[in-house]
């Protein structure tokens, strides 16, 4: 089940939050009374253009997760498992607001979220703070596992991602020169960062380098000068409205006939239906996909309870962070002598961190096993490319082998 407040609200109760966080933030023990919910806060993109489909795909594989285990047993009691869902926006805003609401619902027991990597590292200042953990689907910035202590994740780093993505701009594809863009936020500047690093110690030369802005919509400036640099690709760290336009508009800038490539963030039916015809040929990387029959028997059960397939790539990845909280719940958890659920956050953080490190434990999207920073799935990335206005794997590029 599914709780919710406005967003009108949200900033109310984040002012609010402001001033009672320190409160919360030596509150440990977090008490359910028998015959309440278990409630776990949910924090997604769930509006903005390009943006919410990825948000509501997330929301609804945690919502899966739930279909599939509604309760958690602790001794021989059980308690319904309900979300808290609020729009992370995306943003540093949206995560700071997000991150000071959650921090002052004492009945919250952990987070599943943000969705990207710049409301991550708001929200994550303050889920140190207050002793809260959250495991995020998405966010792939490689410093946030390093750099906070309430943070986890089910989606690999983009330390890797990045790196593969330039032995396949080089090595695959053939190409020595090209141009980065990204959109300002945590997750594209980071990822175009650990490109052109791996690019020029390859050999290859990043020959324009630029930022644009989310929300904008004409881009033909920025990409009229990356044209007089003559790149053979142009790879963007962002994503689908921003990709959608800067693939078409490369056009105007007589450089229809240069590549462009994105990552994960474009990875969505969102991006090839802004860009249309102009998506035809997009190049992407991401984490690659798990073919399993517990992918299988998930991605059925979300045709069935929705009606459609997938608008967005970390369904599977939020389905593992609800199941990683929940085996928390029921390892840490203890009834008391009022017969109330006690869950200690520093106990369940200590377990979420270290899930699975002894003996890793098979999830949906394969082994989880978190490494004591956050860090919980291994890195493998799968290439991608737009045919007849599909995203077709390319099979015959493997990550195992650019390594070797």
């Amino acid at each position: 089940m599914l709780r919710a407040i406005s967003r009108k609200m949200l900033v109310v109760l984040a002012l609010v939050a402001l001033v009672i966080l320190p409160t919360f933030a030596q509150e440990d023990i977090v008490v359910i009374e028998a015959g309440d919910p278990v409630v776990l806060g949910l924090a997604a993109v769930i509006s903005g253009e390009g943006l919410a489909p990825i948000g509501e795909d997330i929301v609804r594989g945690a919502e899966l997760a739930t279909l599939s285990r509604p309760v958690v047993t602790v001794g021989d009691v059980e308690f319904a498992v309900e979300f808290d869902v609020q729009d992370d926006l995306c943003s540093s805003e949206g995560g700071q607001a997000i991150g000071n609401y959650f921090a002052a619902q004492p009945s919250i027991v952990g987070v599943v979220g943000p969705t990207c990597s710049s409301a991550c590292n708001a929200a994550a200042t303050i889920f140190d703070q207050a002793g809260f953990t959250s495991i995020s689907a998405s966010c792939t910035n490689p410093l946030l596992a390093q750099d906070f202590e309430s943070f986890a994740r089910t989606a690999p780093s983009d330390a890797a991602q990045g790196a593969d993505a330039a032995i396949f701009i080089f090595d695959y594809l053939g190409y020595t020169k090209i141009a980065t863009i990204h959109d300002g936020s945590s997750y594209g500047e980071g990822l175009v960062d650990v490109l052109t690093e791996a690019f020029t110690a390859l050999g290859g030369e990043v020959v324009a380098a630029d930022a644009v802005t989310v929300g904008d919509t004409d881009f033909r400036s920025t990409l009229d000068t990356i044209a007089s640099a003559e790149p053979e690709l142009i790879f963007f760290g962002g994503f689908p409205a921003e990709a959608a336009r800067l693939a078409e508009q490369r056009a105007d800038a007589g450089l229809s006939e240069v590549d462009f490539m994105g990552a994960d963030g474009i990875k969505t039916t969102e991006f090839i239906d802004l860009a249309g015809a102009v998506a035809e040929g997009v190049y992407v990387s991401s984490p690659a996909p798990v073919s399993s029959d517990a992918v299988t028997v998930f991605l059925a059960l979300y045709e069935e309870t929705y009606g459609f397939a997938p608008t967005g790539p970390y369904n599977t990845n939020a389905a593992d962070a609800v199941n990683m909280f929940l085996d928390g719940i029921e390892a840490v958890g203890t009834i008391n002598a009022d017969g109330n659920l006690e869950i200690s956050r520093a106990a369940l953080r200590e377990f979420i961190l270290n899930y699975g490190a002894e003996e890793p434990v098979e999830g949906i999207t394969g082994l989880i096993s978190c490494n004591g920073d956050g860090e919980c799935v291994a890195p493998l990335t799968s290439f991608s490319q737009v045919v007849d206005g599909a995203f077709v794997t390319l099979e015959d590029v493997n990550t195992m082998d650019m390594e070797e």
